[in-house]
């Protein structure tokens, strides 16, 4: 299985399911329809015979290959044949086509002179197919707008028909919702008792379940309040969309149509877009410009936020340090911006989550060659290009406001380094390196961005660390992936909080008014889906790769630090060999660590540059070929099981291989590796408490009641 989430649809027909399924994907289709280019659906180009090849194949693209198939003339009976897929399923998809292929000319042709009746029987008939607005109107030559425009013109909206949770045995109080265009509506609008809450939709690499935690906490905590929660989500695997969660489910996909239909129908006292992560972001200036009420942080200051130019001026007002930074739209605007800052360069689309596209550019070269990547994945919004500064700390601040008062969550620091992204990195509360004169600044920071950006709910603000100044490096005034990290290590829920604030309620109200000190330690750290997917190098960057994360808790950072490696599946070694390389510039780095590791009884094995640097400093260690020098490498000792521990860092473009090859090995032989010196150094703390001591096993309300003691006994 190579899959990270999925969409779910309801329809009265296969035809209109299918159509809304794909469309919950939130893979920028608005429904069954081909990519721009055959580049798109993974094709060299669109002739017969190369589709006919392409479509015996199962990828992720064959749904839109065949597609093309049918476009390309290809009959039925022979698509069936080299698919493998049932017949019925595929006579339904031709069904889809031709109806396109009739929309087309009417629209183009007879839509002027057609009678209304005519008009809305042809229009209704293709919604029934599962058509969405903007397949409607591109294949009209309209807008999207247009295409509502006559829709609703014709009185043509969505009927909403319940799945019966108690399959008609009795009266069901908690049924849930579909879209379809039949004639009978059976869902009764809660007007303004009940608040919409948007969800996370499916899950995928850089948005997953952190989201739907903070959805599902807000909804129940709306309910506490007295309000009726209404939630909409396409995600049968979330907790969000289980019936009995909210008072009023739809199981719709979250795209601008499907939305505000419900949010038009329902009359809502407003719709919270800032705990489902993106998805629900990207819509917030859409139906703000139609008249829907956002709850909590306006629609402008989510954009401020975003908007490179605008969130620059608020940080020079404040007087808040930022990397020298600039927006690019083109590639010469880039690297006019690139030249002015600096390289190297962190490069990403704006208005994307988990680093989608992100990239570090050292020079002229790479920026060129990334620039029309990023441009196709946001082309609608700049390119962010900011200076990156190397061997810094980084962290994360998490907080809510009210409006008025900003009150701390939490303050953790990223043990990865700087550049890899925060999803992917483990990260520790409450920070372990770094000063309380930094802490202060950040917690100060945080505060003034909240009360200048007029935040009411959630914000995470990410900082950098580096020569004593402390940089902002980005702020959402949204719900984080950390969220559910911090509720869980401090007890206090977070995305509950945001729901009450929310609604009205000040953080004094809710008994919220300062950070929590933890006299306990607890470490975030990532999980990757590496090995269900081969070829892909395990290296991390600054767009985020994990899929999952697990968390540990201890009186110390070491022990910490290894329960989180061990819920990890990462469990480290207590004896044995431990294999190291690495460059040149982590060379004084890594001799302190593996020092540590020597005096441990820890056998130490290195490539000749590195093997050769800790004999220098009289640190025994023996020298094994790399995997172009001969036999036995080291690959060979890892897959011998001669190796317990992996140090690794890259080694430059030339070496790129022996290093892939390297960490590929330790993957598939489960021997773990760190690819970073701030990582290795963590690791041996936390061999040096598995050694040292031994660990207790609490439950996360033990840990509560000994935070609460230590509470008491400062007061």
């Amino acid at each position: 299985m190579k899959s990270v989430g999925e969409s779910m649809a309801i329809g009265r027909t296969f035809k209109e399911a299918f159509q809304k399924g794909i469309r919950a994907l939130e893979s920028d289709r608005a429904g069954w329809v081909v990519g721009a280019t055959p580049a798109d659906d993974r094709l060299e180009n669109d002739d017969a015979t190369t589709i006919g090849a392409a479509i015996g194949q199962p990828t992720p693209e064959r749904v839109f290959q065949i597609k093309r198939a049918f476009l390309a003339g290809i009959p039925a009976q022979r698509i069936a044949e080299l698919t493998r897929i049932d017949p019925w399923f595929i006579g339904q998809l031709a069904e889809l086509v031709e109806a396109e292929r009739e929309w087309a000319g009417f629209r183009r042709g007879a839509w002027r002179e057609a009678a209304p009746a005519e008009r809305a029987r042809r229009l209704l008939g293709m919604k029934r197919l599962g058509f969405s607005d903007v397949q409607l109107a591109g294949l009209g030559g309209l807008t999207e707008d247009e295409l509502r425009g006559d829709r609703h013109a014709l009185a043509i909206r969505p009927a909403y028909k319940t799945v019966d949770t108690c399959a008609g045995e009795f009266p069901s109080a908690t049924p849930y919702l579909y879209s379809s265009y039949d004639e009978e509506n059976e869902s009764e609008p809660l007007g303004a008792r009940g608040i919409v809450v948007l969800g996370s939709g499916p899950n995928r690499i850089g948005q997953g379940v952190e989201f739907d935690y903070c959805c599902v906490r807000a909804a129940l905590a709306f309910r506490e309040l007295g309000h009726r929660t209404i939630m909409i989500n396409s995600n049968p695997e979330t907790v969000s969309t289980d019936f009995d969660i909210s008072d009023k489910l739809y199981f719709e996909p979250l795209t601008f149509e499907d939305v505000l239909e419900i949010v038009e129908l329902e009359r809502p006292l407003g719709v919270v877009v800032q705990l489902g992560g993106q998805t629900p972001l990207k819509l917030t200036k859409r139906l703000e410009a139609a008249g829907v009420r956002i709850l909590g942080t306006s629609a402008d200051a989510i954009d401020t936020a975003e908007d490179r130019r605008r969130f620059e001026a608020i940080a020079r007002r404040l007087k808040i340090a930022q990397p020298p930074s600039g927006t690019a739209r083109s590639t010469e605007e880039a690297l006019a911006v690139a030249d002015r800052v600096g390289y190297p360069v962190l490069v990403r689309p704006s208005y994307v989550l988990g680093g989608r596209a992100m990239v570090i550019a050292y020079d002229a070269g790479a920026l060129k060659e990334y620039f029309t990547k990023a441009a196709l994945v946001a082309p609608d919004h700049p390119v962010l290009i900011d200076r990156f500064l190397e061997d810094a700390f980084e962290a994360d601040v998490d907080a809510i406001a009210d409006g008025t008062t900003c009150v701390i969550g939490g303050v953790m620091q990223h043990i990865e380094d700087a550049g890899i992204h925060s999803g992917d990195s483990a990260c520790v509360l409450p920070p372990y390196l770094i000063g309380e004169r930094e802490i202060e600044e950040m917690r100060r920071h945080t505060k003034a961005l909240a009360a200048a950006l007029g935040v009411v709910g959630l914000i995470n603000v990410q900082y950098a660390i580096k020569d004593g100044v402390v940089y902002c490096l980005e702020v959402n005034p949204r719900g984080s992936r950390t969220v559910p990290f911090v509720s869980k290590a401090t007890g206090i829920s977070l995305a509950k909080l945001a729901a009450g604030v929310m609604a009205g309620r000040k953080l004094e109200e809710l008994g919220f008014t300062e950070e929590v000190e933890l006299p306990y330690v607890a470490v975030k750290e990532a999980v990757f889906p590496f090995s269900k997917l081969p070829n892909v190098d395990t290296l991390l960057g600054p767009e985020m790769r994990s899929t999952g994360e697990v968390m540990g808790i201890a009186d110390s950072f070491g022990w910490a630090f290894a329960k989180a490696q061990i819920g990890a599946d990462g469990a480290l070694p207590l004896e044995g060999a431990i294999f190291v390389t690495v460059n040149d510039s982590d060379k004084p780095t890594v001799t302190p660590i593996v020092r540590r590791f020597h005096e441990m009884g820890f056998r130490l094995i290195a490539t000749e540059g590195t093997a050769r640097y800790l004999q220098k400093r009289g640190i025994a260690c023996e020298r094994v070929h790399k995997v172009w020098e001969g036999r036995p490498n080291a690959v060979d000792l890892i897959i011998s099981g001669a190796v317990q521990l992996l140090i690794n860092t890259p080694l430059g473009k030339y070496s790129q291989r022996d290093d892939y090859e390297l960490r590929r090995a330790a993957l598939m032989h489960r021997v773990p590796y760190t690819t970073t010196m701030s990582a290795a150094a963590a690791a041996c703390d936390a061999v040096i408490a598995l050694r040292s001591t031994k660990g207790d096993v609490m439950s996360l309300q033990e840990w509560y009641a000994r935070r609460l003691a230590s509470t008491e006994q400062v007061a």
